[in-house]
């Protein structure tokens, strides 16, 4: 397809999700993703090896429910991307809860490097975290370069600077020392440089070391947000808590382990809400198969 044309019908779909009743989009978001659920696929398949490996103890009636689940809200967070990337700051603050474990301001004496995860709301939680203060964001390029670029200016429009995760780690203790903030996600399988394999939900898993590495740089505390879907199509909730303790330590797998744990907690909360159809355990430790 023309890309001009692919650009025109991918915006024109946005925006009019954009202009129809937030919980009318929700809930046919929710309507999708059960109909998605029930078509055999691969990322059907990934959603169930994941929970089969963090879910033991479950059956698999209560590992279908839930996959079911997932799918619901991760078909709903892609449809509610209108409103994320086209909806105004006015719109966006009427449908965000704020739950702060620590005072917020435009600078910072310290460094700061808020740790995110993908659960279905972040995309929405940090647009309207946007809206309030001044913020950068580490961000891996989508393959498709047409959504790639409408998702790059979107995501921009309130101010935010975005950073290319291939980015120098100079630009981005630039950005740290001059009292911006920066949002990151380190819980997918990046590939095996800069991280180790460490334990999450039991299972080995390939994780970032990144973190706790530009921490200790450029003298930031690490301060982890949650993203979470409130209930009754009400919005969201940006959850921000205390910085991790003691991060960094001088153990970048110990520090890896804690982002684990943390994670691993907010899990357990909702697990419906994880973004389980990611390659959590793409990568395996040497002489292990692959469980895809």
């Amino acid at each position: 397809m023309n890309s001009h044309i692919q650009h025109l019908i991918t915006t024109g779909l946005l925006r009019l999700l954009c202009a129809l009743p937030y919980s009318f989009v929700a809930w046919l978001g929710e309507q999708l993703g059960s109909l998605l659920h029930c078509m055999p696929g691969k990322r059907r398949r990934i959603v169930q090896t994941n929970l089969k490996l963090c879910f033991p103890d479950q059956t698999d009636l209560q590992r279908q429910l839930l996959g079911k689940q997932i799918f619901q809200q991760v078909i709903r967070s892609y449809l509610e991307r209108g409103l994320q990337w086209y909806g105004s700051a006015a719109r966006l603050t009427a449908l965000t809860e704020l739950h702060s474990a620590i005072p917020l301001q435009d600078t910072y004496e310290q460094p700061t490097i808020f740790l995110g995860f993908h659960f279905a709301a972040i995309e929405a939680v940090c647009m309207y975290y946007s809206t309030l203060h001044p913020v950068a964001s580490l961000y891996s390029p989508m393959s498709d370069q047409t959504t790639n670029g409408i998702a790059h200016r979107q995501r921009a429009r309130f101010g935010t600077e975005m950073v290319p995760r291939h980015s120098s780690a100079r630009n981005t203790l630039r950005i740290l020392r001059s009292g911006k903030p920066i949002m990151l996600a380190a819980d997918m399988d990046f590939g095996l440089r800069d991280s180790v394999f460490v334990s999450f939900f039991g299972v080995q898993a390939c994780t970032l070391t990144s973190v706790s590495r530009l921490a200790a740089l450029s003298g930031a505390r690490v301060v982890p947000f949650v993203a979470e879907v409130r209930d009754g199509y009400q919005g969201y909730r940006l959850r921000i808590f205390e910085p991790l303790a003691n991060f960094p330590s001088n153990d970048v797998a110990a520090d890896a382990r804690e982002m684990n744990r943390f994670l691993e907690a907010q899990i357990r909360r909702m697990p419906d809400q994880y973004y389980w159809v990611h390659r959590r355990f793409k990568r395996r430790p040497n002489g292990e198969k692959s469980v895809y």
